[in-house]
């Protein structure tokens, strides 16, 4: 059964199911090259709240290796992040950078969250993330009920970088398990199915 914190800010109900921390495994298939990568790897996820208006985000991944003591094998991506439902920024918000708020804080509603439902019936989404390799991506999408879906607006991609130009990533609570898959266009291909796994909650 789903339980939703009580202490949660109005702007993160519609995200309130992926809090907690998540572990499983998944398969990476994709062709570089003429080359097809393929492998089982496992993932942990944590998606947590400190009050604020967003979901911090963490998660890391590593090949499954028979061979290692610990089974753990290669590390594959380190990200951290935030999501957050969108809405116009006001006087009331604080930033850019240090500056603070202008206007006198107001506590926002379920009233006031639902004026950004879309014409979908969900909710806007920006998920901004950053990877240990220091590529950093912008999603924009939106979050309908218990499915996520996200696409890049924007990958920064530091000098020496390996090449990597596009991305989607889809969310899903199904019976009571985290499904995810994550589509890119990286190293010559064309977006493409890369991975996928299926996660369960944690205590």
């Amino acid at each position: 059964m789903l339980e939703i914190p009580t202490d949660l800010p109005a702007d993160l109900v519609p995200l309130s199911w992926l809090i907690g921390v998540w572990e499983g495994t998944g398969v990476i298939d994709y062709e570089v090259s003429g080359t097809r990568v393929n492998g089982e790897f496992a993932h942990r996820v944590s998606f947590s709240h400190d009050g604020g208006p967003y979901l911090n985000y963490s998660a890391e991944a590593w090949m499954l290796d028979d061979a290692a003591d610990d089974g753990r094998g290669a590390g594959l991506v380190s990200e951290l992040g935030y999501w957050r439902v969108a809405r116009p920024v006001t006087a009331a918000d604080a930033g850019p950078a240090l500056l603070p708020p202008t206007a006198d804080a107001v506590t926002r509603t379920a009233d006031d969250v639902e004026l950004l439902r879309t014409p979908e019936g969900g909710f806007p989404l920006q998920v901004a993330l950053v990877h240990a390799d220091a590529i950093s991506e912008l999603y924009l999408g939106q979050v309908n009920g218990p499915r996520i879906d996200i696409a890049t607006d924007a990958i920064v991609r530091p000098e020496g970088a390996k090449e990597y130009a596009a991305a989607t990533r889809m969310y899903g609570l199904v019976e009571g398990h985290l499904l995810w898959a994550w589509d890119i266009a990286a190293l010559g291909s064309r977006l493409g199915a890369h991975a996928s796994a299926r996660l369960a909650k944690v205590d």
